[in-house]
């Protein structure tokens, strides 16, 4: 009887002991897979909240991957002009992402202006103290900018074909109209042979109607 009453506690507290580590084992990694979904959960909340839109959060997103800024040049260059102020919204993105720079080409500013481009506008618009520094300024930048897209609406008359003429020029996009047989047979996709250009009108279509959806307001919509 001895034995069996001396050793059969030191089994029962080796068992309490060994579940109790098992216990203290697990909680860390109950806390692990606790903290992931917490973390899956945040994500998906924010993803929601992006695609949609909505929120301070879809806002803040927005602001980055959609930036807007000078609205109230783009109103007043829009009604000036006659001019869809998301269409030039989507140019300057697609051109800068709102960030003034000077490309390889020499093309300036927040609507990637080339000089040559720039002294046809300046000549036509009656701006006879341009010089070519001044489009390094975001309100003249634009003002030349969106004065070039209202000639090339009055040109073709079509916000695609003048995404393509702003991005490849008017002699190339001339001559695909003609070997397309016309400006009643061509296709965006099919008729432009860059695919630079392709994707560029695309993009302009694409961030023109974002535009008009988010930033309706800001825009004068």
């Amino acid at each position: 009887m001895t034995p069996s009453t001396t050793h059969a506690p030191r089994r029962t507290r080796r068992g309490l002991s060994a579940a109790r580590g098992s216990r203290a084992r697990a909680a860390p990694a109950r806390r692990r897979r606790l903290g992931w979904l917490v973390l899956l959960c945040t994500l998906a909340g924010v993803a929601g909240a992006f695609a949609l839109g909505v929120g301070p959060f879809g806002d803040a997103v927005r602001k980055i991957t959609l930036p807007l800024n000078h609205e109230d040049v783009i109103r007043q260059q829009a009604a000036a002009k006659d001019l869809d102020p998301a269409l030039i919204a989507a140019v300057i993105y697609q051109e800068s992402r709102f960030r003034p720079r000077e490309s390889s080409a020499g093309a300036k500013g927040l609507m990637q202006i080339l000089p040559d481009t720039a002294h046809f506008i300046a000549r036509e618009s009656g701006g006879t103290e341009f010089e070519i520094p001044d489009l390094a300024i975001p309100d003249i930048n634009i003002r030349y900018g969106s004065w070039y897209l209202r000639y090339l609406e009055g040109r073709y008359g079509d916000d695609g074909l003048v995404a393509a003429a702003y991005n490849a020029g008017e002699t190339n996009l001339d001559r695909w109209i003609h070997d397309a047989g016309g400006k009643a047979s061509f296709d965006l996709q099919e008729d432009i042979p860059f695919k630079e250009t392709r994707a560029y009108v695309a993009g302009v279509l694409e961030k023109r109607e974002e535009y008009r959806k988010h930033y309706a307001e800001e825009l004068g919509l």
